[in-house]
């Protein structure tokens, strides 16, 4: 497994991922990521994407063309440098109120066929649309491939997190805010709230397009629709602090079993 040493950045630095995450409901992160460990990533995904296509169950579909992948905690993927890099928590830690958990490690995966999804948010407000909902949930996406125009990249409408639903979708409607494309190389990361509204694009290539996704909720947020299962071997030689980060079953064993994914979209 690779363990490339990962660039440092500044609390400076970090407090503006921050600011941009609050004020736009998404910060791009670039080159977080060494390219080799992208690439090794990348290999270990396509075997195992073959592998779940082959079988029924392998992979749950969303929508034409389009399927959600759980990663097994197993190399490379079972990667604390990954998932509790420091970048990452650098940023989580400025715009979490309370302590915060990890809840999800999959991929979002478009294949030639797909086409656009509706404009949709992942997560309902907390309570109402009448005031803004604090950030209380967020999708970390870290890009394998490169994300262009071609293959299917994320578009969502800035700021809209902030805006009720129905008040995002006519100001995207109308122009006044635009659908934005977020373009990525190997090793990007992008940080963003699951409220913004947003929607996948069609991947137009002959080639799979991942995108990790890693879902981190605050403590008290019950999250059925996603989880991790662990080796025990694994969680206990993880140090204290990186334990609690995982909201996870710790098994002897992990075992095959059917992909199931239920819809996210509001």
């Amino acid at each position: 497994m690779k363990t490339t040493e990962q660039p440092e950045f500044t609390s400076a630095e970090l407090d503006q991922f921050a600011s941009n995450l609050n004020r736009d409901g998404i910060c791009v992160i670039r080159d977080v990521f060494d390219r080799d460990l992208m690439g090794e990533w990348n290999q270990a995904f396509e075997q195992l994407f073959h592998e779940r296509q082959s079988r029924p169950g392998g992979l749950a579909p969303r929508e034409k063309a389009r399927y959600y992948l759980t990663f097994p905690w197993v190399p490379p993927f079972a990667n604390e440098h990954i998932f509790a890099n420091p970048t990452i928590l650098g940023v989580l830690n400025r715009v979490f109120a309370q302590e915060y958990v990890m809840v999800q490690l999959g991929a979002d995966v478009p294949v030639k066929g797909s086409d656009y999804q509706e404009t949709h948010r992942d997560f309902r407000p907390l309570f109402t649309d009448d005031f803004v909902t604090p950030l209380y949930a967020m999708a970390v996406n870290v890009s394998l491939i490169e994300v262009n125009a071609a293959n299917g990249p994320f578009q969502m409408a800035r700021g809209t997190h902030v805006l009720p639903h129905k008040v995002g979708l006519e100001k995207i409607a109308s122009g006044e805010i635009p659908m934005e494309s977020f373009y990525m190389n190997p090793g990007d990361v992008s940080i963003r709230t699951p409220l913004a509204l947003h929607r996948g694009s069609p991947n137009r290539t002959d080639t799979p397009r991942p995108m990790v996704v890693m879902g981190y909720v605050m403590h008290w947020l019950h999250t059925p629709k996603v989880d991790l299962t662990v080796p025990r071997e694994f969680y206990e030689r993880l140090a204290e602090d990186t334990q609690k980060l995982l909201r996870c079953n710790i098994v002897d064993q992990l075992q095959e079993r059917d992909e199931t994914y239920i819809n996210f979209k509001y």
